[in-house]
């Protein structure tokens, strides 16, 4: 039979990072406070909270927007597009790429972001308005400001990325599918150079709400820190959170040629849904594990290979435990012996940026040799019993880490990165 050569598989490095999050304004601040188990889960601030049962939130903490933006441009902007050019400008500086591009850089740099749920902050804001005012004291700003492209779009005009250019909109997954899709318009060829991640802020009344009536959240409202228990047998639901991380991803070659610091490289990917339920995981997990096999495919990697797996883990009852169940399903008897731990435990839920977060603390922990722990377990659950690293860090040489993304909707996303290597993969 004949057969049909194709070009060897363009590799796509990481060569710049940046981060808004609870725990840190920078991609450094944030896992410093990762390694040594810091909560940054507390209570709401950004909004009166009195009429609702779930008084805790994961906030950042003074941002001050106008360290990257005019005030009249931050005016304009909701949280989430000002989370996006902070992470944004922090992750190409410390690529060491002049902005704004122009030339052939220009034209050969895109933007792939993850916006789960819009900028609904600006939505609430316009209609509080138009309830108090009238139609005609409502700003078309608000409208415009709440799209989920606004963020992507901030982010080209501000370093001028003319090439591929997309919004990715998957749940708690978006983040995750935004690294890896941006990888793979690298490989197309589409473009050299991509910035990359995910980005949300909708600690707000309405989200807060919509999520209380899903009994969805925790309700351990008096010791905030401890609220998230992933993997525990008391957890008993998410914390909202909001956040940014962005990457700049970049085609080998074109890293290697302008002698760029290498942090990781995008090994693989996968992307599967569980047809199953808008909202309750597949206790079967086939969906789950399905991703991460197609992922491991997808690197040319074995089981084997895996050094650590970066969880979902997002503290529901039943979430938690269908992840384990599908990383049982896949490694065998090996999963007991893969450290395990979820981001989450320490910054909440952030949903799109939740994916590109946990990304971020991977290649920290390929960069370091350590893994960040899963805090506040203290109470074993008979259906959770992996190594979920409890309550303190760990050193652990990593090589291959695997990052698990499991929207709502089904929508599954599994990531693998891995230490860079001059030699093949």
């Amino acid at each position: 039979m004949p057969t049909t050569s194709y070009p060897a598989r363009a590799r796509v490095v990481i060569t710049g990072l940046g981060a808004i999050t609870p725990l840190g304004h920078t991609a450094a601040q944030t896992w410093d406070n990762l390694r040594y188990g810091q909560s940054g889960i507390d209570r709401i601030t950004l909004f009166d909270d009195s009429n609702l049962p779930v008084h805790i939130a994961g906030e950042v903490k003074d941002f001050n927007p106008l360290l990257y933006l005019s005030a009249k441009e931050a005016r304009r902007m909701a949280r989430a597009s000002q989370f996006a050019i902070a992470a944004a400008v922090q992750a190409v500086e410390d690529a060491g790429l002049p902005y704004p591009f122009s030339g052939p850089l220009a034209e050969r740099t895109g933007v792939y972001l993850g916006s789960a749920m819009g900028n609904w902050d600006k939505a609430e804001q316009g209609y509080v308005k138009y309830l108090k005012h009238g139609a005609l004291k409502v700003s078309p700003f608000y409208l415009l400001a709440t799209l989920p492209n606004l963020s992507t779009f901030h982010l080209c005009v501000r370093f001028n990325a003319q090439g591929y250019t997309n919004t990715v909109s998957t749940a708690c997954s978006a983040g995750a599918v935004a690294i890896a899709e941006a990888a793979e318009v690298i490989r197309r060829g589409r473009c050299d150079v991509m910035i990359a991640g995910g980005a949300e802020a909708n600690i707000n009344e309405i989200t807060l709400a919509g999520f209380v009536s899903m009994r969805a959240l925790s309700t351990h409202n008096a010791d905030p820190q401890r609220a998230c228990r992933p993997f525990d047998a008391q957890r008993d639901g998410f914390i909202l959170s909001e956040g940014c991380a962005l990457f700049v991803l970049e085609r080998l070659d074109h890293a290697l040629a302008r002698g760029a610091l290498i942090y990781a490289e995008i090994l693989g990917s996968a992307h599967t849904s569980d047809t199953y339920h808008v909202a309750i995981p597949d206790p079967q997990s086939s969906g789950a594990t399905r991703a991460m096999q197609w992922a491991l495919e997808d690197a040319g990697l074995s089981s084997e290979q895996i050094d650590y797996i970066n969880a979902h883990g997002p503290g529901t009852p039943m979430g938690d435990a269908a992840e384990t169940y599908a990383i049982k399903s896949l490694f065998g008897e090996r999963a007991y012996s893969i450290p395990v731990s979820s981001t989450k435990s320490m910054i909440g839920h952030t949903f799109s940026a939740a994916g590109a977060i946990e990304a971020l603390a991977c290649v920290e922990s390929i960069q370091s040799g350590i893994i960040h722990p899963t805090i506040n377990y203290q109470q074993p659950d008979p259906a959770c019993d992996l190594d979920y690293v409890p309550n303190q860090s760990r050193a652990h040489r990593v090589d291959v880490a695997m990052s698990n993304s499991f929207g709502l909707g089904g929508q599954n996303t599994c990531l693998l990165l891995g230490r860079y290597s001059n030699g093949k993969g």
